[in-house]
């Protein structure tokens, strides 16, 4: 029996979402995800599966989504009082706020149950009990900018959750490399996120929102995301350095990976925003998936 096609107004909607919450940039987390369920497999052999990798699959973009969609509803009023934001999906009428919230309740659903499928196929209750709390650390990011300046470093860590997440999905238990996985992730992800915020700063400031520019000026704000990228650079040589698994490939990678956050940081400049979405989308997803794949490629020829 051939599936039913959805009506062209049903996958219209679809579309409007799917781009409006940036569905391909999954790919800074999944990277990072993968990488530390693949060690976590290689530390204990056997415990890694296709089955698990296929629910860590599901949790990735299920939980990404449910993130976004309900940044997406709790920012709407903010979006659409600042011109670049304005024409998202629920600020421009596109996409009402109930089909937005219908998506987000059934992508939680699905993490919840891919979740439980940890407990009832493999034995590990841990992503089960941890299931809501973290959808509600995702989901709480846009309340963030709304008192402190540090909404970047929780942006970072909710990212940083995806190894954390996925070496508990497989192993069962935490260990030293996806700790330092979390910190190169929340350093990487705030960095390019002040970035990113540059773009916003007098928006910001009319508006009330909280970020490092908002606060400290532009110029400021982008010494405060080298530093964080600094920080980012030095765990990711730490963990190739206490990481017997990793080898010349790993290092290629990471040697690759800083060059890029530096060229990142060389390309905006306080009186230049030009070039920040090239910085923040091309360069971050380049670098996610290629220190992922070399580090994968490893952990294989061991």
């Amino acid at each position: 029996m051939s599936a039913v096609p959805l009506p062209a107004a049903a996958r219209n909607r679809l579309a409007i979402f799917a781009a409006d919450i940036k569905i391909q940039h999954t790919v800074f987390a999944l990277p990072w995800a993968l990488l530390s369920a693949v060690l976590a497999g290689h530390r204990d052999r056997g415990s890694l599966t296709w089955g698990k990798l296929g629910l860590v699959l599901i949790c990735m973009v299920t939980a990404r989504t449910v993130a976004m969609g309900a940044n997406r509803i709790f920012d709407a009023e903010l979006d659409a009082k600042n011109p670049r934001t304005s024409r998202r999906a629920l600020p421009s009428g596109r996409l009402s706020r109930h089909y937005v919230a219908a998506i987000v309740i059934g992508c939680g659903l699905g993490f919840i149950a891919a979740s439980a499928g940890f407990w009832f196929l493999y034995a590990n209750i841990w992503p089960l009990a941890l299931s809501i709390p973290v959808l509600a650390f995702l989901s709480a990011y846009p309340f963030l900018k709304r008192w402190t300046e540090l909404c970047h470093y929780y942006l970072g860590a909710a990212l940083a959750l995806a190894p954390l997440c996925a070496w508990v999905a497989i192993s069962g238990r935490l260990d030293w490399p996806p700790l330092i996985m979390f910190a190169a992730v929340l350093s990487w992800t705030a960095g390019f996120d002040i970035l990113y915020a540059c773009q916003d700063y007098a928006s910001d400031i009319e508006l009330r929102v909280h970020s490092v520019p908002a606060r400290l000026g532009i110029g400021p704000a982008l010494w405060v995301s080298r530093g964080t990228h600094f920080v980012s650079a030095a765990a990711i040589v730490l963990l190739g350095v206490t990481t017997p698994e990793f080898g010349w490939l790993y290092a290629i990678g990471a040697a690759a990976s800083i060059a890029l956050l530096a060229i990142e940081q060389s390309m905006v400049r306080a009186t230049d925003l030009s070039k920040v979405n090239v910085a923040f989308f091309t360069i971050n997803g380049i670098i996610s998936v290629l220190l992922g794949s070399l580090g994968i490629l490893d952990i294989l020829r061991h």
